[in-house]
């Protein structure tokens, strides 16, 4: 049977537990924020211990997941990476949106443990780029002598981003402090994601407020010259709402 002809049919082998709730507020790349916490949950087949011998040897593993909040969105063969200011159009190949013909994703986190919990294997991630509820059709383990290349060219998003300041607001100070426990390292979290700006590259300094959900809360904040303020940590949708 020509390739053309043939269809393939992949079923999850985890599910990714994450503090992002939606995909704004999520990274554009893995490792941008390594205080970004989840788990990953093994499902069907593949939860037993045996799939995961000798992986506690690896420091970092390959994920390969599926885009599931563009399912039936459709693609785009030119896209405007928020890299270049949301301006500028390069070739879907040339980037790393979602809005692919095949809507799948790879990303390289940090593994911080492996667990067995009531039954279920689960996988405890670092510097995940990743919203609740990613179905996992891959795991890898990430080996550096192959997959760190030396003096590889980075095309137009050759070296990371630039960080922004981040400033908090007396109440929403008064807020992280209510939620130390309930939350640890929230305000460690909050300050890595905004310093990656994952607000429009197209909009200035302004009085326009920002929203982003993470875990169970609602984060807000406002972007002057100097790079942003969080004005509001407030209760938000619980998950699954």
């Amino acid at each position: 049977m020509p390739l053309s002809d043939s269809t393939f049919r992949f079923e999850p082998i985890g599910i990714v537990r994450s503090p992002y709730r939606d995909k704004f507020a999520v990274p554009r790349q893995p490792g941008l924020v390594p205080a970004a916490r989840g788990e990953l949950h093994l499902l069907g087949d593949c939860n037993r211990g045996e799939t995961l011998e000798g992986l506690g040897g690896f420091s970092h593993l390959w994920l390969t997941f599926v885009f599931h909040r563009v399912l039936g969105q459709g693609w785009k063969p030119r896209v405007r990476p928020p890299r270049l200011g949301g301006n500028r159009r390069v070739g879907v190949f040339a980037s790393r949106s979602p809005f692919r013909p095949n809507p799948i994703g790879l990303s390289a986190v940090r593994l911080d443990g492996i667990e067995e919990r009531g039954g279920q294997w689960l996988l405890h991630l670092g510097g995940i780029d990743l919203v609740d509820g990613t179905p996992i059709l891959d795991i890898k383990p990430y080996l550096p002598y192959a997959d760190a290349i030396a003096n590889a060219r980075g095309g137009f998003a050759d070296g990371s981003p630039p960080a922004v300041a981040v400033t908090f607001s007396d109440a929403s100070r008064g807020a992280l402090a209510a939620l130390a426990d309930r939350h640890p390292g929230l305000g460690e979290l909050i300050t890595q994601v905004l310093a990656q700006q994952p607000q429009p590259a197209y909009r200035g300094a302004g009085e326009r407020v920002y929203g982003m959900a993470l875990y169970d809360l609602d984060i807000r904040w406002i972007v002057h010259p100097h790079g942003c303020e969080v004005i509001a940590i407030e209760p938000g949708p619980a998950a699954g709402e």
